[in-house]
């Protein structure tokens, strides 16, 4: 293998990333390097023989389906053990490596091997959860190293932290067949699949959760192929600009609006009535566990209603349009402004984008961002003049080319041509 690596800085590599800059952008993958590096060292072939290989190799693309399991009650004490084995290695290992750090201030490397020799009771889980355990831990030490307002990592708490485990695909230890899913160590479990997983998806690795509510789930993550991107050939009439609205949820630059249904505002005097209840229970208690669990059945029924409705929406405007322009806006400082915090949160337009982004990558379409200090709402959509001065108060937008219109849907059709202008670019 040093071979292959050393072939990275060879002459034939340095030609094929000269040669073929486009390539390299879009398929720059350490696997893919190594073999097509493979076929250009090793295997003694030509950089011009190996074009049509390059360009035939895909961009893979992951994405997870989650689904219901039903475990037994074994099944379920075991999931169980490996939710507290998996907690109590990270913070095990967070422990060790901060006391390490402040006695030789170097980052101490640390795996599960040890750490089963100590406790062999960790032996009784599968091996690839506390790996990834330990995965989860580096990658928490590098998003503070990279973002260090996100926080230092943190010790899990057993009745606070959330209930889940990763376990990878090797040798086929995990299959799904005939609405049963075969995980190590638990054994077949019982799997509610309400939609049919596509041939040729190939599935890398299954995380079980605990919902509050006691509900278990299964996310299982699938490799595929991605589609070709289709934003070269984009249509003047296919793109849509996407305003959002404080009132509502979004005004698009058809001019039509998307309300927001509320769910929260609907349920929020149900939820207040089982709260009350909660608090008059004794902490710890069996009551206070049932009622507990009634609370969670109500958050968990408005987050499955808003997300119905984005993924819906979503859906909807991902089939019908081939780019869709939208404001980069912070979300979370908006709601922090003007006490609308409960209100911007509701309507989860952040979510939608989300949702959004990778329905439109899946097809080969394209999000695309607008700065969010470009004049959307103070340009004119038929003459193009920006307006000094703007008050919120004002509602329609009048311009002195005779110009009136809702001024929402003025700024959805100015960032819908400023998309444009950036897919040309």
């Amino acid at each position: 293998m040093s071979r292959f690596i050393h072939a990275y800085k060879s002459a034939n590599s340095r030609l094929s990333k000269k040669e073929y800059p486009e390539i390299r952008c879009k398929l720059w993958k350490e696997a893919f390097w190594s073999q097509s590096f493979c076929l250009i060292t090793a295997g003694g072939a030509l950089i011009e023989g190996t074009k049509p290989y390059i360009e035939s190799q895909g961009d893979p693309m992951n994405k997870a389906l989650k689904f219901r399991i039903y475990p037994t009650d074994e099944q379920a004490n075991l999931i169980h053990k490996t939710f507290g084995c998996c907690r109590f290695l990270y913070n095990q290992m967070l422990a060790d490596k901060n006391r390490a750090y402040e006695e030789t201030q170097k980052m101490l490397k640390v795996t599960p091997a040890p750490y089963k020799k100590k406790y062999p009771w960790l032996k009784e889980v599968d091996s690839l959860a506390l790996s990834n355990t330990q995965l989860h831990l580096e990658a928490a030490y590098r998003k503070f190293f990279r973002e260090p307002k996100i926080g230092f990592p943190k010790f899990k708490a057993k009745h606070t932290a959330r209930k889940s485990y990763t376990t990878n695909v090797v040798n086929g230890n995990i299959r799904l067949e005939e609405g049963r899913l075969r995980l190590p160590k638990v054994g077949k479990v019982k799997i509610r699949v309400h939609r049919t997983v596509p041939d040729g998806w190939k599935l890398k690795s299954v995380t079980i959760s605990e919902e509050p509510t006691g509900k278990f789930y299964a996310s299982l993550l699938f490799a595929y192929e991605a589609c070709e991107n289709q934003t070269d050939h984009v249509q003047n009439e296919k793109v849509l600009g996407i305003d959002y609205a404080m009132n509502g949820m979004a005004v698009f630059s058809t001019g039509e609006k998307c309300a927001n249904p509320g769910y929260y505002r609907k349920a929020q005097q149900r939820l207040a009535r089982e709260q009350m209840r909660l608090s008059h229970c004794k902490k710890g208690g069996r009551n206070y566990q049932k009622q507990k669990r009634k609370v969670a059945r109500r958050h968990e029924k408005i987050r499955n209603q808003r997300r119905d409705y984005l993924h819906k929406l979503s859906h909807s405007i991902a089939e019908s349009y081939d780019a869709v322009a939208v404001e980069d806006l912070d979300m979370k400082a908006m709601s922090r402004c003007l006490n609308f915090g409960k209100s911007v949160m509701d309507n989860g337009y952040g979510m939608f984008l989300e949702m959004l982004s990778y329905k439109l990558e899946e097809r080969g379409k394209r999000l695309v961002k607008v700065d969010r200090f470009y004049p959307s709402s103070k340009k004119c959509s038929q003459c193009g003049e920006v307006k000094k001065e703007l008050a919120l108060s004002e509602r329609t937008y009048h311009c002195s080319c005779g110009n009136h219109m809702d001024r929402d849907v003025n700024a959805a059709i100015n960032i819908r041509e400023e998309g444009k202008r950036i897919l040309c670019a």
